[in-house]
């Protein structure tokens, strides 16, 4: 991985089985020399701890947009003035479609709503949930919006199907 010193990415983690490879990324970039914060939705939690996160980016992880603990109420809006670049992995098919029609339910979508900076996300499903029509729409319409899309892979998914849809691997 290219030198990143002195670059602040704000990673997004949504639910999903890929949200265990999330970790190795924050390794990877923080090994590179970014500085990186965590943000994860409510079904991120379900799959690996906020605590996990935390330990190896040494940040605190974001995980309400209601937080009373935050500095400000305005966390939403400083996170997304903080960082370089926005990466959201893995991001699952009820994200992609929550950020394609503007929804702002969870800390994360408000972020890439209020974000000015470079958005990526990494999908990471099912192959017939990537193969939906629905999802591909989402995805040509946040292309077109300008979000960087990063993925998928295919490959062997945690389901036991094989095809397109596991996010990509961290490196």
């Amino acid at each position: 991985m290219q030198s990143l010193g002195n670059k602040k990415i704000l990673l997004g983690i949504t639910g999903g089985i890929a949200a265990y490879k999330a970790a190795e990324l924050v390794r990877l970039l923080t090994r590179a020399g970014a500085e990186v914060r965590v943000v994860m939705t409510p079904a991120a939690q379900e799959f690996v701890q906020p605590l996990t996160y935390q330990a190896l980016s040494g940040h605190r992880v974001y995980t309400d947009l209601f937080d009373a603990e935050a500095e400000s109420a305005m966390d939403h809006i400083e996170l997304a003035r903080w960082c370089d670049l926005l990466v959201v992995a893995p991001a699952s098919a009820d994200f992609l479609g929550k950020m394609n029609a503007g929804y702002a339910d969870n800390l994360l979508l408000t972020l890439c709503l209020a974000s000015k900076q470079p958005v990526a996300v990494a999908p990471a499903m099912n192959q017939q949930m990537f193969a939906n029509p629905a999802t591909r729409d989402n995805l040509h319409n946040l292309t077109g919006r300008g979000v960087l899309v990063w993925g998928p892979d295919e490959g062997e998914q945690a389901c036991g199907d094989v095809g397109p849809g596991r996010m990509l691997e961290p490196a």
